[in-house]
Formats: structure tokens, sequence, C-alpha cells
């Protein structure tokens, strides 16, 4: 096996370990955590302006049934006084009766104003009481999916770790000179530094070299560094 065959091993460590990053960065639960985000904070905003919206309402409510119980006591203390028997000037028992009738009228206005409120409030209550339902399913997926990358991970790194130790061992051969031209080669290549050469055809770029230069190959000696006449990668027979 020659020293080609083992630079060739690298490459095939190195795509492995591109492989494995460029998996890890796209898992498909990234993408789905991602939209679950999205949606979340959507969401969120729609909460918010339904919870503002129905605090608005529930805290015109309660100043009303304030209101409401307000006009009920003054009734009640007013009739208290008009059928006790302690006041027996009939002007001013007709001046008690007429307050009870407008505080009467008043008391049905707000009952009124309370129901239209209490009514207006239910729907604003059932969708807010949704959005919270639908923010726990969310938040549920989003747990779900961050352990799901998590476990997945974890199993990468560890296949990375392996392809990395193995990648270390088989470029042990490698000489320093040849190990940077296949390392500058990579970077500017899209990761391929080196190609096996079958049936006349570059393995890295796919195309397939000049009978000339396939003839010329054929005579160089085994241990002679062959260049990819098309893209220029190291090309191992």
């Amino acid at each position: 096996m020659s020293v080609f065959d083992d630079l060739l091993v690298v490459q095939e460590h190195d795509t492995a370990v591109d492989r494995l990053r460029h998996r890890r960065v796209t898992l498909p639960e990234r993408a789905e955590l991602a939209r679950v985000e999205d949606d979340l904070a959507s969401l969120e905003r729609t909460l918010a302006d339904v919870v503002v919206r129905r605090d608005e309402v529930a805290a015109r409510q309660k100043r009303l049934e304030a209101d409401l119980a307000a006009v009920e006591a003054k009734i009640a203390e007013i009739e208290n006084r008009l059928y006790s028997g302690a006041v027996t000037v009939p002007r001013e028992l007709q001046a008690m009766q007429a307050e009870v009738d407008s505080l009467g009228r008043r008391q049905s206005s707000l009952e009124d104003d309370v129901l239209e409120a209490m009514t207006e409030r239910e729907p604003l209550d059932e969708e807010v009481a949704g959005l919270e339902a639908t923010r726990a399913a969310h938040d549920q997926d989003g747990a779900r999916l961050r352990a799901a990358i998590v476990e997945a991970e974890v199993a990468i790194d560890a296949e990375l770790a392996g392809e990395q130790q193995a990648r270390v061992a088989a470029a042990a051969s490698i000489p320093a000179e040849l190990g940077t031209l296949y390392e500058d080669l990579r970077r500017r290549l899209s990761g391929v530094g080196a190609a096996r050469l079958v049936n006349g055809r570059c393995s890295g770029c796919h195309l397939t070299l000049p009978a000339t230069e396939l003839d010329r190959i054929r005579r160089e000696p085994p241990d002679t560094l062959i260049r990819c006449d098309q893209c220029g990668r190291i090309l191992v027979r």
C-alpha cells in the first residue's frame, strides 16, 4: 500500500468528518424547532394582545360591579329608612321614594352594562385559554425537539471522534509536504484534495483525462505524485 493509498484513506476520513459535521448542523429537528419557536413567538404576541383586551374588559366589569354594589347598598339604606317609620313627613318620604326610583334606574342600567361586559369578556377568556393551551403544546414540542437534538449531537460527536482518531492514525505515514499540498487542495476544492483515478476518470471532478495524459501517467513510477490536469487534485492510481 503506497503513501498515496494512505492519503486516500485520510481523504475518506476527512469526507466522513465533513459529512458528519454537516449532518450535525442540518439536523431536521433544528429546522422543526426553528418553526416551533417562530410559531411560539407569533403566538406570544397574539396572546399578549388578547390578554390586554381581556384585562381591559375585566377591569371595566369590576368597576361596573363596584358601582352596582354601591347603588344597591344606597337603595337598601334608603328603603330601610323609608319603611322604618322613623320618617313621617310626606314630602321627605316622597323625596326618598324618588331617589329610590332614580337609583333603581341607575341600577338597571349598571346591570345591563355588567352583563354586556361579561358577554364581551367570555369569548376573550376562551381565546386566552385556547392560546395558552397551544403555547403549552408548543413548549412541549420545543422541549422534545431540544432533547432529540442533544441526543443526535451526542451520537454524531461519538462518530466524529472515531473518524478523527482514525484520520490521525492514517495520516501518520503521510510526508509533511504531501500533507500540506493535500490540505491546500481540500480548502480550495470543496473538501476533496485526493481522488481515485478510475477507468481514466478523476473521481474528484468526474472528468475523463485525455488519452495522452493517461498514457503519460501509466509510464510514471508508482511513487510519482500525479495531479488531475482538469481539477488539480492528487490522483491515486
